[in-house]
């Protein structure tokens, strides 16, 4: 059984269903063709049944049988009559009617002649073998002799038309199972072309890694729908893709501005060593401040790439219960230090949050950054966390109208930051921080000049164990 379940599993899919429509044809056809044989062979019988009991022997028959009675097909040359009579008396003894021919007799016939039973019907067959259908009824004669007569009729009529009915069930069946198998190749066939043509594009996709091809989409069944999947999916990872390749290119263009000063600071500062000429003081303090600078922007940048590539679905740790005041205070003093000539203002109300500290510190710190970098010298930065909703205002020159759809965009930056030391990563880490732990953030011109950025982010059902 296993072998042959391997071997139809290595069948095509459009022969296993034509196979099994076949199958299911052949097995629906053969349970109608036994039934109607069955209910066919159950009328016959039920006819033949009431035609022997509406068949009665003339009384002067009976008594002429009686009379002359011969165990012994009679009349020889004679043709047979409708029905074949005998009379059986209390010990079996039997009288064959003229034109009939002897039936063997059986206990329920002498039975009846007996008076045990009333009547009967069964199978029977003649001296010479032949098989008939008998019945049996008691009948007293003049002198007050009980007998029985059996009237019976040869079964030769019935079981030819059943012959015949099986022979064209049998015709028929095969016909059927035959279309059934041609018409269940005629619909896999069509069925299944929408198939193909999702296999072909597949096939070309994996050849070709063209992933613009589109299969058409028509109606609303399952191949409809899975054809749309397929367009949805290949849409998608050409879009991350070009993705992919526009974060490269661009990496390699934020790489290139840090390396190239670095190589040329280097170079200068082995230029000085190889020919013995001294550089100032003052020059070279300039130079190594600026080695460090480019190294810790290049730091930096990578830190952010790597950030950057982590899957959505993998945090760099845990996600609990935090002190969202807590960690915008540790991103404050880590601003105050980038930016100690600025003046914080800050009002902090208490507010839990389930997410990954480390990640919203970092996202917070990005927040602060810039808006240390674009406020002014003895500026202010007003942080506010109330209810849920974190703002940051600079009084900078702020982001005009035709900036804000792009500023969590990666690598983008504004015309004002483009001469400032950043990546334009920042707001990209900070946007899909704050996404991951179920918030969003925006930001807007402020009233009276600046950026205001908002982060909503919802609270948790209860503070962490330490603050209980």
């Amino acid at each position: 059984m296993t072998g042959r379940t391997g071997r139809f599993r290595t069948l095509p899919l459009r022969s296993r269903l034509a196979l099994l429509v076949a199958t299911a044809v052949a097995v629906a056809v053969a349970a109608v063709a036994v039934v109607s044989w069955l209910l066919t062979r159950a009328q016959l019988y039920e006819e033949l049944n009431n035609t022997l009991r509406n068949t009665t022997a003339p009384a002067g028959m009976v008594q002429e049988a009686y009379d002359n009675c011969s165990q012994q097909r009679t009349d020889r040359k004679n043709s047979p009559s409708f029905a074949y009579i005998q009379l059986i008396d209390v010990n079996g003894n039997r009288c064959v009617s003229p034109y009939s021919e002897p039936v063997r007799v059986q206990p329920t016939d002498i039975a009846v002649a007996r008076g045990a039973k009333g009547t009967t019907l069964h199978n029977s067959v003649t001296d010479d073998g032949d098989p008939v259908r008998v019945h049996t009824t008691q009948e007293l004669l003049g002198d007050g002799t009980r007998i029985a007569i059996s009237v019976s009729r040869p079964l030769d009529e019935i079981s030819t038309s059943l012959n015949r009915l099986a022979l064209l069930l049998t015709g028929l069946a095969g016909v059927g199972v035959i279309g059934a198998g041609a018409a269940g190749l005629l619909v896999a066939q069509t069925g299944l072309r929408p198939v193909d043509r999702l296999t072909e594009a597949v096939e070309h996709v994996a050849r070709t890694e063209d992933l613009t091809v589109r299969i058409p989409a028509d109606g609303e069944d399952e191949i409809a729908r899975l054809s749309r999947s397929f367009n949805s999916m290949t849409a998608a990872l050409a879009s991350s893709r070009d993705r992919q390749a526009r974060l490269i290119a661009d990496a390699g263009h934020e790489l290139r501005t840090p390396l190239t000063s670095l190589r040329t600071n280097i170079e200068l500062l082995a230029r000085s060593e190889q020919t013995g000429r001294a550089i100032p003081a003052a020059d070279r303090q300039a130079l190594m401040a600026s080695v460090k600078a480019q190294m810790a922007e290049l730091a930096s940048l990578i830190g952010d790439l790597q950030e950057l590539s982590r899957p959505d679905a993998v945090h760099g740790g845990p996600l609990t219960v935090i002190a969202l005041h807590e960690i915008t205070e540790a991103a404050l003093a880590r601003a105050r230090l980038r930016g100690p000539e600025l003046e914080f203002s800050t009002d902090l109300g208490p507010w839990y949050v389930r997410g990954e500290a480390a990640a919203l510190e970092r996202a917070l710190v990005n927040v602060l950054d810039n808006a240390v970098k674009f406020s002014p010298p003895d500026g202010t930065v007003e942080v506010r966390l109330k209810g849920g909703e974190l703002t940051v205002r600079d009084h900078g020159p702020g982001i005009t109208a035709d900036e804000l759809p792009h500023v969590f965009e990666r690598f983008w930056r504004s015309s004002s930051a483009r001469s400032l030391p950043g990546s334009g990563l920042g707001l990209s880490i900070v946007a899909r921080t704050v996404q991951q732990a179920g918030g969003e953030i925006r930001l807007e011109p402020a009233a009276g000049g600046g950026t205001l950025a908002v982060i909503r982010l919802p609270g948790a059902s209860h503070p962490p164990p330490s603050q209980l």
